[in-house]
């Protein structure tokens, strides 16, 4: 026997694929639905699936411009249980976004209660607020029951939602969009109505039109907060050329005159998606460390309008200096990223340019206009019908009157009557009489000939029209009949609109009808008039939305954002925005620092904590930027004017830079442009570095000279003058030789400069040669040494031991 199990039979039921292709699959899948249902909007509507069954659900609970407001929970409940489900808090907040008159151009929805404002508070919870439609949402949504758009299955099936809507305006771009896909993203700024109805409006004209003859029309985002757009035209044009660019723009600032030479600047409009409690927030950092030495005070004294108040610390400062600082410190400038990847068609995503974008709008309205005629034309072939069957009625007006009252089935008689046998019948008894009168119209001879005459031409014009949808059945094939339509007209057809002017009103209403078809017909027929039909319904739309259009006692529709040109935010000097101080820098040796007032002598006996005591002291001013090297080889910047005072013992140095506990200070020193620095490590190792390459921008530092070893740390840091170096080593060697065989880097470990059997560096100096080598002796006598001819070699070497005299701790200063 086998030991061999046999393997369990496989369930037919149960599928295996390789998991590369479960996983790429259906990650598709997602990406698919997250692009196309989700993150883009479409270039026709310009909205997102939530939006839009958003506002069509408003439209079913029938929230008008002009009725009722209904709770937002209600409106969100509806929503998600019957087009869109997913979180109810999402909905909502995609819904309020609609009202925010801060946030969207032209509001789609009109809320009642907190939806939230500039500062960036959230909207109220959806059982506190109310929302109807506003007048710029019906205009999305006029045409939608005359089978403007085509409808689709909600995701149950039970209900049908539209795949699109009619849309009056380019809204994809009047409101804009912003949203991340998978792999994808789109971001688009709002712009004007009536500027985009014109630029429609020439291209309607001019098919063919140029992406910058638009920009005429065009010339820019306009955002719902105004601002300043200083972006070059150049710059404009190529955004708007290839989808892809971006926008500068800065709040609405001026000056306010307070008097005695006092002033202040007051802002009125910030940029666009900006929030002002954290904008202030900023700014008031920067006057806590001082980043803008120039600034002193900033308030907001908003209330319904913006109103930003900003002090300076001097009236002697200049108000472009300070707001250039605020333009490249804050948010009070910012730079909008223009992304237009829509959906073409609602399927296709695609980085549109302007133009691409507009006819993607116009070629929607035109299929628009095109399906709401045909519906016209359906409606009006409808009621021409019965419209006929009345007629008919009223020439053969005893015979319907005795086919109703005796006949066991009105309706099948009215539809089998032989009318035009009956109108025969009538036409002669009627050339018998001498005038004879309609019994209840007061019609005569004369007029009944031109009624018929008018219902054959109205029958041949319909059985001639091609569209067989239109021709009523009667016409189609019961030519002497009614139709079953004609028929229940006639017998639910009021006493009361027996009366005589009925007969005139019926024909006035078909004459009417035809003559509104024939146009429809032209319409359908005429590409060009079409085009002339939309231009119209664009220049309709501009005059309802453009610079006339009021929103709480406020013009929304005339543009609120300027164009201005300005170059780029230069760096303002520190010590432009200063006053000239003098000041004596104060450093402890355990890293307490102090400005005091004025310079002092340095001789002066001060005050240090219990156990401190003085490091470095040196004159200085406030305009000056200081120089701190620590032990593991990086410099930090420190501004003269950010030092505590001196009437206390100062602050800690570790806490004005990221200088780790672990590190000493080794060298602290004024900042000189231009100058050079011998650094050097414990390990024998250094080069020399352009001081202006050491200035730090950040708290954290920057790093020069690299230290690794056990026990190595960053050493020496001499500022270098003369033309050799002396290094001296804890073995007391002392090694002269020339500057230029030290290279000069940016960062490193560097070379090496002295060789040691045991220990390592403990001095190492810059000096010229025929001057003589300097030190203190230990007496406290400068002494110079000239003829080094003994201590010269080369670096790297051992050098020789020191000359008598030699200060004990191996320290040339």
């Amino acid at each position: 026997m086998s030991d061999v199990t046999t393997p369990p039979e496989l369930d037919p039921n149960d599928l295996s694929e390789p998991l590369r292709r479960a996983l790429g699959e259906r990650y598709l899948t997602y990406a698919l639905s997250t692009i196309m249902h989700r993150a883009l909007p479409d270039a026709r509507d310009g909205l997102k699936p939530v939006h839009r069954r958003i506002l069509y659900a408003m439209r079913e609970l029938k929230l008008s411009s002009t009725g009722g407001f209904r709770k937002s929970a209600k409106i969100s409940g509806d929503v998600m249980g019957n087009y869109h489900p997913h979180g109810d808090a999402a909905i909502y907040d995609a819904m309020a976004r609609l009202a925010q008159d801060f946030n969207v151009r032209y509001p789609l929805v009109d809320g009642q209660g907190n939806f939230g404002n500039i500062d960036g508070d959230n909207p109220a919870a959806s059982r506190y607020t109310e929302a109807r439609m506003t007048a710029v949402a019906e205009a999305m949504l006029e045409g939608l029951n005359e089978n403007a758009v085509d409808y689709r299955e909600n995701y149950d099936g039970t209900l049908t939602e539209p795949v699109v809507l009619p849309a009056q305006f380019p809204n994809l771009l009047a409101n804009g969009s912003s949203g991340i896909a998978v792999g994808m993203a789109t971001n688009i700024p709002p712009h004007n109505i009536a500027e985009l109805c014109d630029a429609c409006i020439h291209l309607i004209k001019t098919p063919d039109a140029r992406d910058e003859t638009l920009l005429k029309y065009v010339p820019g985002p306009d955002f719902p907060t105004g601002g300043v757009i200083v972006e070059p035209a150049e710059n404009i044009a190529n955004a708007y050329r290839t989808g892809r660019g971006s926008f500068r723009l800065r709040c609405r600032w001026e000056v306010e005159d307070l008097g005695r030479g006092a002033w202040q600047i007051v802002v009125t409009e910030i940029p666009y998606q900006v929030q002002k409690s954290k904008l202030i927030e900023k700014i008031a950092e920067l006057i806590q460390t001082k980043k803008i030495p120039i600034l002193a005070d900033v308030r907001d004294e908003s209330a319904e309008d913006i109103r930003m108040i900003i002090e300076p610390r001097s009236k002697n400062v200049d108000p472009a200096v300070l707001m250039g600082m605020l333009f490249r410190n804050s948010d009070l400038e910012v730079r909008f990223s223009l992304n237009m990847n829509v959906l073409i068609d609602g399927q296709t995503p695609k980085v549109c340019s302007l133009k691409e974008v507009l006819r993607a709008f116009l070629d929607h309205r035109r299929e628009v206009l095109q399906r709401r005629s045909r519906h016209r034309m359906d409606k009006i072939d409808h009621r021409l019908e019965v419209l006929q069957g009345l007629i008919t009625a009223f020439l053969n007006l005893d015979r319907v009157i005795e086919i109703i009252r005796y006949d066991d089935d009105p309706k099948a008689a009215l539809m089998y009557e032989d009318w035009s046998r009956v109108h025969q019948d009538t036409l002669s008894r009627a050339m018998d009489e001498s005038a004879y009168v309609s019994p209840l119209a007061g019609v005569d001879v004369s007029k009944l000939a031109v009624i018929a005459d008018a219902e054959a031409q109205a029958t041949g014009v319909l059985a001639e029209s091609g569209d067989t949808r239109a021709v009523p059945h009667s016409y189609a094939g019961r030519e002497n009949g009614l139709s079953d339509v004609q028929a229940e007209a006639i017998l639910n057809m009021r006493l009361r609109s027996l009366r005589r002017l009925e007969e005139d009103a019926l024909v006035r209403e078909r004459d009417a009808l035809m003559s509104e078809r024939a146009g429809l017909e032209d319409l359908l027929e005429n590409e060009e008039l079409q085009w002339t039909t939309i231009a119209d319904q664009l220049r309709a739309t501009k005059k309802q939305f453009g610079k006339d259009w009021v929103i709480d006692g406020v013009k929304r529709g005339q543009r609120l954002s300027t164009f201005e040109t300005a170059g780029e935010v230069e760096d303002v000097p520190i010590e432009a925005m200063i006053d000239r101080e003098p000041i004596t820098v104060v450093c402890s040796q355990m890293g307490w620092i102090r400005a005091m007032t004025g310079h002092i002598d340095l001789n002066r006996e001060l005050k240090f904590k219990d156990g401190d005591g003085p490091r470095f002291i040196f004159h200085a001013e406030t305009t000056d930027r200081l120089l701190v090297f620590g032990s593991n080889g990086r410099f930090y910047t420190v501004s003269a004017a950010n030092l505590p005072g001196g009437r206390g013992m100062g602050e800690p140095l570790r806490l004005m830079v990221d200088l780790p506990n672990e590190v000493q200070i080794v060298s602290l020193f004024i900042h000189q442009p231009g100058r050079k620095l011998l650094v050097a490590s414990s390990a024998g190792d250094g080069f020399v570095v352009p001081e202006d390459e050491v200035v730090a921008q950040t708290r954290s530092g920057k790093q020069v000279l690299n230290v690794r070893g056990e026990g190595v740390t960053a050493l020496v840091c001499h500022a270098v003058s003369g033309d050799s170096v002396a290094t001296v080593g804890e073995n007391r060697k002392v090694l002269v030789f020339g500057l230029d065989e030290l290279p000069e880097m940016g960062r490193g470990k560097g070379v090496r400069l002295q060789k040691y059997k045991d220990g390592g560096l403990s001095d190492a100096t810059t000096f010229t040669r025929e001057a003589g080598l300097s030190w203190q002796d230990p007496a406290g006598r400068t002494r110079t040494e000239v003829d080094l001819a003994e201590w010269t070699g080369k670096r790297a070497s051992s050098g020789r031991m020191a000359p008598r005299g030699f200060p004990r701790d191996n320290k040339f200063n």
